[in-house]
């Protein structure tokens, strides 16, 4: 297997167009857990339930993210990717056929919760590049890719709001569960030959997600800190949905999908953060997008009765957020050892676990004290995340210590 620091063979590098094809297989996967959120009002009135628990469906959905994270993307350090992820895309399609018949709430939160699970091919590429990828352009490809993860995520937003207007909404997991299937055969035939790797057991593999988290000083602050800026992306993007709905914007779901293309435009300019990294100013650059985050949520404090104050926040907002989270997941990759799928979990886990707080936060805090609630409580997690990174920066910097020899945890 290709180390952190290795050149891999001319015929299995990242060319740009592998790049393209694992961004796109990215934000489609990506993507495919929030469909939901900017339909939470339209599903509700569907099904016949409140606003507060069809809201419950992005929440679950995440929940089961994290936990097919946890089970599934650590197998990417033992068995062929080649093949394991078109089948994961494969049994990704199946649940969103069900979410798209379901016939009830129930059986709705029931088959996004399996979407979520089996949703992981994002993360199962992201190491996988970041192995394929020349060293001095590992940042910039992780960065691709990573980005290509948040573009879904923003477009998500667009696409659903246009098609639920058009054809309804269970219209477009029925598309999201055709273009699975696509992106099964085109990456089964895009994905080169791999190496084939050592046998560990399935419970001493996951066990060591924990002891190689451990072996490097770098990982805790570096997951804290990426946790935090999550949390806050998807509290912003959840709250949106209830500021846009109700007066004086009182926006249709097609007229809310529109910000996701505002969204894009900082996710587009964020790609580049991953080349901050490869000239070594991860850390300081990680501190000023937790800064420059800060700064645009106070803007979305100040300017949340207008349109045209939102649309630069969620720009400058995605920026920084996107920033963070290319910054962390490339310095991971960094690391010694060839455990990345491994740390790569514990990177998506602790992320959408705190993305699951945000969305699961947002609905009580809207109630309790509206957009000035939500900004509060944003704020108040971006300054911890600005102390971890304070009292953390020499672990944070720390990329070059040698992995602990646990069984298992280098796969």
């Amino acid at each position: 297997m290709t180390g952190a620091g290795t050149l891999p063979a001319p015929g299995r590098r990242m060319t740009p167009a592998r790049t393209f094809v694992f961004a796109v297989a990215a934000g489609m996967a990506v993507g495919n857990l929030y469909w939901a959120q900017p339909l939470i009002e339209v599903i509700a009135s569907s099904l016949g339930v409140s606003s507060s628990s069809a809201a419950t469906l992005v929440t679950v959905t995440q929940l089961g993210y994290a936990l097919g994270i946890f089970l599934i993307v650590p197998l990417g350090d033992i068995l062929d990717r080649r093949r394991l992820i078109p089948l994961i895309l494969t049994v990704s399609s199946a649940t969103l056929l069900g979410a798209a018949a379901a016939p009830s709430y129930g059986v709705l939160l029931a088959a996004l919760g399996g979407v979520g699970l089996t949703t992981v091919g994002a993360q199962l590429l992201a190491p996988l590049a970041s192995e394929l990828a020349e060293p001095e352009r590992r940042g910039r490809v992780v960065g691709a890719v990573t980005s290509g993860g948040l573009i879904g995520i923003l477009l998500s937003r667009t696409v659903s709001g246009f098609v639920a207007d058009l054809f309804g909404w269970r219209a477009i997991y029925v598309i999201a569960a055709v273009a699975a299937l696509v992106l099964a055969a085109v990456l089964r035939t895009v994905i080169p030959p791999l190496e084939p790797r050592e046998p560990v057991p399935y419970p001493r593999l996951l066990g060591s997600v924990f002891t190689t988290m451990a072996g490097h000083r770098a990982v805790l602050p570096t997951l804290a800190i990426c946790a935090a800026s999550f949390s806050v992306f998807s509290l912003f993007w959840t709250s949106l949905t209830y500021l846009l709905t109700a007066p004086p914007f009182s926006f249709s779901v097609s007229q809310i999908g529109l910000f996701g293309l505002a969204g894009l435009a900082g996710a587009l300019a964020a790609r580049r953060a991953g080349a901050l990294h490869d000239r070594g100013w991860s850390v300081p650059a990680t501190g000023v997008a937790l800064t420059v985050l800060a700064l645009s949520l106070g803007g979305a404090w100040a300017g949340g009765r207008s349109v045209v104050a939102l649309i630069v926040v969620v720009v400058i907002l995605d920026i920084a957020a996107q920033s963070v989270m290319v910054l962390g997941q490339t310095r991971l990759f960094a690391l010694p050892g060839s455990a990345h799928s491994r740390l790569n979990t514990a990177f998506v886990v602790s992320n959408f676990l705190g993305g699951a707080v945000g969305s699961a936060i947002a609905g009580p805090l809207w109630a309790a004290g509206g957009w000035a609630a939500i900004m509060t409580v944003s704020l108040a997690i971006v300054g911890a995340g600005l102390i971890v990174w304070t009292v953390g920066s020499r672990r944070l910097a720390d990329t070059g210590q040698e992995a602990i020899d646990v069984p298992g945890a280098d796969g």
